[in-house]
């Protein structure tokens, strides 16, 4: 079963999904108006070609730079990603999804205008974060993929996200079974503290063993030295700093670093 839908949504099993992360977009406090987004466009250009050089499954573009973050992003955060990912569209040759930071609609949104085949988001629960309130709406989030056509766009449910705390006294694993049960995702996320930091292992393990029939997918923080362990427990992973330039989450994707990680990788599905 689980195999079955990560192959619909993958074209893999054990899929390793790349970050493509965009610079600052306009409208965002570091976005370089002299550069424009000719520079925001070219740098994930080169990205895009490092990772797909490198043998990633699958690639996910995010506005990862448009920190600090908002919970309903300007129409132009999305107007721009969506021309940037429109002029890269004859070159990317893998399943690719979207990620608009941190607003599920506009992901969604984001996803058929664009043609992406999955999204990832916080889609559910409510959260005390850095960015203040998270109050989401997943039933009507999940209605207006649908009310646009969207119903065949894979959602990928962050349930441990970075930055925040999930407000009321609940252990993960009720957190799991719920979500789950009420929202039916298509697959599950846990992560770390920040992108890039080590997503617990122990954490992993709950939710994978509550949730035995769900896809979950270790979201931030997996390394060349610890994916075998993750992915011993997880179905999948989404993976950013780790192939940067010295595992440094602001710089650019080097693709050595890609091809090493994914030998690993495809060493363990041997």
């Amino acid at each position: 079963m689980i195999s079955e839908i990560l192959t619909r949504i993958f074209n893999s099993d054990k899929p390793i999904v790349a970050m493509c992360h965009l610079d600052p977009l306009p409208g965002d406090p570091k976005y370089d108006k002299t550069k424009g987004v000719e520079y925001v466009l070219d740098r994930a250009y080169r990205n895009l070609s490092a990772l797909q050089e490198g043998g990633v499954d699958a690639v996910m573009f995010s506005n990862e730079f448009s920190l600090p973050y908002l919970t309903k992003v300007d129409a132009v955060t999305s107007m721009t990603m969506a021309r940037i990912i429109g002029e890269l569209k004859k070159e990317i040759k893998i399943p690719f999804g979207v990620n608009v930071l941190w607003d599920a609609t506009a992901s969604c949104e984001l996803a058929v205008a664009t043609g992406a085949r999955f999204v990832r988001e916080i889609f559910s629960g409510v959260y005390a974060s850095d960015f203040g309130l998270w109050d989401t709406d997943a039933g009507r989030t999940v209605r207006r993929r649908n009310q646009l056509g969207g119903e065949d766009i894979a959602l990928m449910y962050n349930i441990l996200p970075e930055a925040s705390a999930y407000l009321g006294q609940r252990n993960i694993e009720e957190i799991a079974k719920s979500t789950v049960f009420n929202c039916q995702p298509d697959i599950l996320c846990v992560s770390g503290s920040t992108a890039g930091s080590k997503t617990d292992t122990s954490i992993l393990k709950r939710v994978k063993e509550a949730v035995p029939g769900t896809p979950v997918f270790v979201n931030t923080g997996v390394r060349e030295e610890s994916v075998k362990e993750q992915l011993s427990i997880a179905d999948g992973a989404v993976v950013g700093t780790a192939f940067k330039i010295n595992g440094n989450f602001f710089d650019m994707v080097d693709v050595e670093r890609v091809k090493r990680f994914m030998d690993a990788v495809n060493a363990l599905r041997k």
